[in-house]
């Protein structure tokens, strides 16, 4: 069974086991490891027994049938990712609605549960730019992204066989691997999943206090601001998951993704989530079909100015 690795991420590259490496800076180490993937993967384009899922298509007899299936497999995801782009403007219109309703007209802001949450945000923003423990937060955010790769290998009834983390990086090794597989860990924030899960078996197990909940608010705050910030980070420096399945159709569908979590979060912080989540989902219709009549009105007008430009 042919072993592909699905993600080797800013991973310093190492051709001798006893090999001397100098002491670099953080920064560098992440410029530096992601030019040498490329060349580790380009150094494997022969390699029968392992293939590396963003250097398999390069492997492949450089022929005419491969280019036009490339060229098809182009068209296909940029026709995909245009087609997804309307979903995304209104999912945005109807978030920032509903955000702003529930802020002013519902006093969304003066909640506890809001400033609980946003104070977690901001302490993780400010020591995410104070540079404090950036070895930790790194290994930290490695760990989560290759353990979500890897929990959805096997939801997907996969097979890994080999896992490695450290702070220039990490990959897992699979035999199957897809869209989801590929992009779960930039729309999944791993640690506020592992904190739910943690305060919900608590909560389970003993009565917790009102202040357990705020506090709960306050960790989903940093964890999912943790995600964001080092997901951010990372894309623009050259992700293999993102160029795996095209660049442009990955980041539309992580930004849809985490739109939709963001809106999930506003739904589950009021008093009443499937009757907020029901009005998202009526709003998200209202604004659809909203969007979609001033787009036929706008076609047919330019149609008729065409036409009768051509007559004229």
């Amino acid at each position: 069974m042919v072993k592909k690795p699905i993600s080797e991420k800013f991973r310093a590259s190492r051709s001798r086991k006893n090999q001397v490496r100098e002491r670099v800076s953080f920064a560098q180490v992440i410029s530096l490891a992601n030019r040498r993937a490329h060349e580790q993967a380009n150094r494997r384009m022969g390699n029968r027994e392992k293939k590396f899922i963003w250097a398999a298509v390069a492997e492949a007899e450089m022929d005419e049938s491969f280019g036009n299936v490339e060229w098809t497999r182009r068209l296909v995801r940029w026709s995909l990712a245009l087609l997804l782009l309307p979903f995304c403007w209104v999912t945005s219109w109807t978030f920032l609605c509903r955000f702003s309703a529930a802020t002013v007209n519902q006093e969304f802001w003066k909640t506890a549960e809001f400033w609980y949450f946003t104070t977690g945000a901001l302490v993780m923003m400010g020591w995410f730019w104070s540079g404090l423990l950036q070895t930790f937060f790194l290994y930290m955010y490695v760990l989560g992204h290759e353990l979500t790769h890897a929990i959805c290998v096997l939801l997907y009834r996969g097979k890994v066989t080999d896992f490695h983390v450290s702070v220039d990086g990490g990959y897992i090794t699979t035999n199957k691997t897809n869209l989801v597989i590929a992009l779960s860990p930039y729309f999944v924030p791993f640690w506020s999943v592992v904190a739910a899960v943690i305060y919900a078996a608590m909560r389970y197990l003993a009565d917790l206090s009102q202040e357990w909940d705020r506090a709960f608010y306050a960790v989903m705050g940093a964890t999912w601001t943790f995600h964001m910030i080092w997901t951010l980070w990372m894309i623009p420096r050259d992700q293999p998951d993102l160029r795996e399945n095209g660049t442009f159709l990955s980041l539309v569908i992580i930004y849809l993704a985490n739109l939709i979590l963001l809106a999930a979060l506003l739904c589950c912080a009021s008093g009443s989530p499937l009757e907020n989540a029901w009005g998202f989902g009526m709003e998200w219709l209202r604004h659809a079909a909203t969007a979609g009549d001033s787009f036929w009105r706008y076609t047919n007008a330019l149609i008729s100015d065409l036409r009768a430009a051509g007559r004229f």
